[in-house]
Order: structure tokens, then C-alpha cells, then sequence
């Protein structure tokens, strides 16, 4: 996993409130187990059409959206299953932090683990990002917060092991693996008998 220290970017704005996992990457992909190249079907039923054209209409496929970072989206964002296939799809397209209201708890831990920033905000923030898309924000992990381009911070919560993780570019199984030699020692000076 990269480093996730500050982002700095444009937002694009997904306005709709309780988008499910299987909205952000459609069930007929999961048969994938590589987060490689699942980008393209990030929002596949609402970015192309049935024969697979871009939608022009769709907020994705405009060239606003292009090298936009930072998704501002509605209310309860990720509900539904928990497919760890949504944050990749997410990051994989080049979305490094989401912004909403709400944001589903295992698409939370989901996101989280794999290095993409969920960032909650409050009401009147979320507003002002919906009705200014394209905004630049900086998403600071270390400082727990969203600058906005008025110079205002808004702070945002942040489980303490996650920020750890994301701030030394490390996973779960990475920091465990990093302990290894104390877990050693520790089960060297244990008395335990089989």
C-alpha cells in the first residue's frame, strides 16, 4: 500500500444518496481477485450505455472529471454488500478519498485498508462541496482534516491504527509482519507447555 500523507485535487460530485457497492462496481465483475484495470467498471451501469458507449451525461465521463481525486458523494455512500472490490475499483479509476455525510462502515474498513480515505463532513460543508464541484480541497490525513479553498478547515474522524496505516504506506498484515521479531520474543519468554 502507498503512503497516504495529503491529497490535493479537484472534486467531482456524485449527488446521490445510498449508492450501494454494487452500483460503484457491478456484481459481474467481482470474478476478479487483481485490483487491476477494475477502474473501467466503476460505475459501469451508469457510465456506458447498453452496447457499452460512454454515457456523455454521466459526471465520470466529462472532461471535468479528468484527473479529479477526490469524490464528493451523497449521503450513506458504499451501503450494501461488503465487496472489497468497490474501494479498489475507486482507486484503481484514480479516486483517492471520498467525501460525504455518510459513509457505510465496512466500505469505511474497506476503504480504509486498502488506501483509499473515507472523509466524513458535516451537513453545511457537504452542501458547499456539492454546489461548488471541481473545487480544489487538500485531504490531510495526518492533520485530520479537509482544507477548503477558502482557507477554512473542516476536521474530519479517523480511526487512530487506520491513520498509522495509511500514514507509513502499511496494511494490516504489512504492520503485523513489521512486529514479527517482538512477537518472537514475546513467545520465546512465554511458560507455555503443549
Amino acid at each position: 500500500m502507498e503512503k497516504v500523507t495529503v491529497i490535493t485535487s479537484r472534486t467531482v460530485v456524485i449527488n446521490q444518496a445510498d449508492v450501494d457497492t454494487d452500483q460503484i462496481v457491478p456484481a459481474r465483475f467481482l470474478t476478479t481477485t487483481t485490483r487491476v484495470g477494475l477502474g473501467k467498471a466503476l460505475f459501469a451501469d451508469w457510465r456506458y450505455d447498453k452496447t457499452g458507449a460512454p454515457r456523455p451525461d454521466f459526471v465520470l465521463n466529462t472532461p471535468a472529471a479528468a484527473g479529479c481525486q477526490v469524490l464528493v458523494a451523497g449521503n450513506n455512500f458504499g451501503c450494501g454488500s461488503s465487496r472489497e472490490h468497490a474501494p479498489w475499483a475507486l482507486l484503481d479509476y484514480g479516486i483517492r478519498a471520498v467525501i460525504s455525510t455518510g459513509i457505510a462502515d465496512i466500505f469505511r474498513g474497506n476503504s480504509l485498508k486498502n488506501g483509499l480515505v473515507p472523509v466524513i463532513v458535516d451537513a453545511a460543508t457537504h452542501a458547499w462541496l456539492i454546489a461548488n464541484p471541481g473545487a480544489e480541497v487538500t485531504v490531510d490525513v495526518e492533520q485530520r482534516h479537509v482544507k477548503l479553498p477558502d482557507g477554512r478547515t473542516v476536521e474530519f474522524p479517523i480511526d487512530g491504527f487506520a491513520r498509522y496505516c495509511l500514514l507509513n504506506g502499511v496494511d494490516q498484515l504489512g504492520f503485523l509482519l513489521n512486529q514479527s521479531d517482538a512477537i518472537t520474543r514475546f513467545e520465546q519468554g512465554r511458560a507455555w507447555q503443549p
